[in-house]
């Protein structure tokens, strides 16, 4: 995908004088208490580049994007823009430089409509009366999304949408704001090979024009394919700049890690194929706003068996989790589990079921942020013993079971009394996947279970998902990221507009066939 585009010459784009990069942070040093997150970092971007970030989570990249956009001040070093000096005290001092971010974790206000969260703030080009032409902007917005392929609607409110949609504001958000330098963190996570191809595009020309694009990916074949250098961060400090020219996808996730990493495309998970587990018969739901979010779909996934549910996000994946797993009342059709037909809408008879539920939302939904590890890995088994007896909980037995989960996930937390929030991202996975996986599940339901995480990260989840199927557990997995798909999964069924619109087999689909299917697409080209 993309790999047409290749390295450029940097010193064309100076110009004959050379002129100064567009950013440069010179020994950038951000201590927290007990973390160094950047030590004495040197990074440069030049005018007409897209330059990508790599790095594990915790390596320091997100310190250092927050530094660069106001959020954080440096502890020490400097930071420059096109040869000036600047002093960044808020968000506010970034974006009148011309610097703006796509974050990870979306800076939206949930009541406001996406047409408001996208001008918020803009007081450039809106003037400082609170008296906004809403109809205008509406219109802007759209004409902003139909232009870079990413659509949305500008009137739905930001708690309507999926997290993939609210991505998608966030990236509408920063071009909105013309910006001369964007840092764009993750942001192909929720489209198709096809609108990345369109996303990749528009990076370059807006490099063509001399902006300067900041691409922070896990996806390395993506870094690839769109960057001009590359600058990877390990343990807080800048390890190596490099062009891509001279880089592999190997190599990189070698120089992030530490050491070399398995980035196989596919392995299989050497399990044995049974019955059908979970069986989907016409179902049908209502979405948060109001309309048929699923349309009759019809799936089934087998004992040992990962079958990968592929679409552009907002197109019904997160209602046929929920569904699925009791958050969400059915409207019509089936879900069996074993032959067992199940109520629906009621988590408690799904989990009794052996339904367990990894969901999109890992912090807002997988775990309870405030309360500890200890509690979050009980949270499904607090009712039965040894973690209680009667209607006494044993905190004893609850350590014990938390310490051992942390032991055999390699959690890496101060223990079990630490509250959840204070974990990576990583991290957090982890103890969502050691709870799920404890409860002993017949079918496992995974929604976007790498979103945001590292390629150690990544290699570790997908041996979990292959080890459950292995186990006998039927896996139904449903992602975004379709180098994950092929990667892990036997099926790939392609969801669009609430309904399954293809099935192919995994070992022979292409990124192409599955990305025309995500797009609506029903059959193949010729």
């Amino acid at each position: 995908m993309g790999q047409q585009t290749q390295a450029v010459d940097l010193s064309e784009r100076r110009g004959a004088g050379g002129a100064p990069p567009a950013v440069s942070l010179r020994g950038i040093t951000k201590r927290f208490p007990a973390v160094l997150a950047n030590d004495a970092v040197d990074f440069e971007a030049a005018p007409g580049e897209v330059h990508a970030l790599l790095g594990e989570n915790g390596a320091g990249k997100s310190t250092l994007s927050n530094i660069l956009t106001g959020l954080y001040r440096p502890d020490e070093g400097e930071i420059w823009l096109y040869g000036e000096r600047v002093d960044f005290h808020s968000p506010r001092d970034a974006i009148d430089a011309g610097v703006a971010m796509v974050h990870q974790h979306f800076r939206l206000v949930v009541p406001f409509t996406v047409a408001e969260n996208v001008v918020l703030g803009d007081h450039r080009r809106e003037g400082s009366s609170f008296l906004v032409h809403q109809r205008a902007i509406e219109r802007r917005v759209g004409e902003l999304s139909k232009r870079y392929g990413m659509h949305v609607d500008p009137r739905a409110r930001i708690w309507q949408l999926s997290l993939g949609e609210q991505q998608r504001v966030e990236i509408l958000k920063a071009l909105y704001h013309e910006a001369k330098i964007l840092i764009l963190d993750e942001p192909t996570a929720v489209l198709t090979p096809q609108e990345s191809e369109v996303l990749f595009a528009t990076l370059r020309s807006m490099a063509a024009e001399g902006r300067t694009v900041i691409f922070i990916s896990h996806k390395l074949h993506e870094v690839k394919a769109v960057a001009d250098r590359v600058t990877v961060l390990r343990g807080g400090k800048a390890i190596a700049t490099t062009t891509m020219a001279d880089a592999t996808p190997r190599s990189l996730a070698a120089l992030m890690v530490g050491r070399e990493v398995d980035i196989t495309r596919r392995r299989e998970h050497g399990g044995e194929i049974g019955a059908a587990a979970l069986e989907l018969d016409e179902l049908r739901a209502v979405g948060d706003r109001g309309g048929e979010a699923l349309k009759g779909v019809a799936l089934s996934v087998r004992t040992g068996e990962i079958v990968a549910v592929a679409g552009v996000a907002g197109n019904g994946q997160r209602e046929l989790a929920e569904t699925v797993t009791g958050m969400r009342p059915m409207t019509g059709g089936e879900v069996r589990v074993h032959g067992r037909p199940l109520r629906g809408g009621d988590a408690r008879e799904a989990i009794g079921a052996g339904i367990a539920h990894v969901p999109e939302d890992r912090l807002g939904t997988g775990v309870a942020p405030s309360l500890s590890i200890g509690s979050n890995v009980v949270l499904k088994s607090y009712r039965r013993y040894p973690i209680a007896r009667g209607p006494l909980l044993r905190l004893r037995a609850i350590r014990d079971h938390a310490a051992d989960l942390i032991k055999r996930y390699d959690v890496r937390t101060s223990g079990p009394n630490a509250p959840a929030r204070q974990l990576s991202g990583g991290n957090l996975q982890k103890v969502v996947l050691a709870r799920e996986f404890s409860g002993n599940p017949r079918v496992l339901v995974v929604a976007a279970p790498t979103r945001g995480l590292d390629v150690a990260a990544i290699e570790t989840v997908h041996a979990y998902l292959r080890d459950a199927a292995a186990a006998g557990v039927a896996v139904l997995l449903i992602s975004e990221d379709l180098d994950e798909i092929l990667a892990l999964a036997d099926r790939v069924a392609v969801m669009f507009d609430g309904e399954i619109v293809g099935e192919v087999d995994a070992e022979t689909a292409t990124v192409e066939e599955i990305g025309l299917l995500m797009a609506g697409v029903r059959e193949r080209t010729p």
